[in-house]
């Protein structure tokens, strides 16, 4: 417990300043936000708009098993992802400083979030036997996706 003194003035928070992983898991929580969006394709990774406005946008994917993405950057949003159920792997490719491709693999499971920044180059895959579903948010330039090929010697290369 703790005083507020009577003069205080309460300042509405900024969801500008809010880190996009603590809204992407806010969105991930609040299921009845965006349960009516949610729809499997067995074509396709599929993906649904939950909110967007001046400061970022929200989306909605779920994926079946053996779904991805290539491999690509988002030009120059940032942002972040949670899995909100099932599991997903991301593989992020970079260039070491001695120029040597480097990539790293990361296992992801319900409730577990990623962040990208601008040139942040990766690919996002269900590996797993069941669906999964993830909440991402992108702030800066939209859902754009650039892609990459993965130079054995060079690193991630533009397309």
């Amino acid at each position: 417990m703790f005083a507020v003194p009577d003069n205080t003035l309460v300042v509405a928070e900024n969801p500008a300043l809010r880190h996009p992983v603590r809204v992407a898991i806010e969105f991930a929580a609040d299921r009845d936000s965006w349960r009516h969006l949610l729809r499997y394709d067995p074509d396709q990774r599929f993906s649904a708009l939950i909110e967007s406005d001046e400061q970022q946008e929200v989306w909605l994917m779920s994926w079946l098993p053996g779904q991805h993405t290539d491999l690509h950057d988002h030009a120059f949003s940032a942002g972040a992802f949670t899995v909100v159920s099932g599991q997903l792997s991301e593989t992020v490719a970079r260039r070491a400083p001695d120029g040597r491709a480097v990539t790293e693999r990361h296992a992801l499971v319900a409730g577990q979030s990623r962040v990208f920044g601008p040139g942040y180059v990766h690919e996002v895959r269900n590996e797993g036997p069941d669906t999964a579903v993830s909440v991402h948010v992108y702030r800066g330039g939209g859902r754009e996706m650039r892609p990459y090929h993965l130079d054995s010697h060079g690193g991630p290369v533009r397309v």
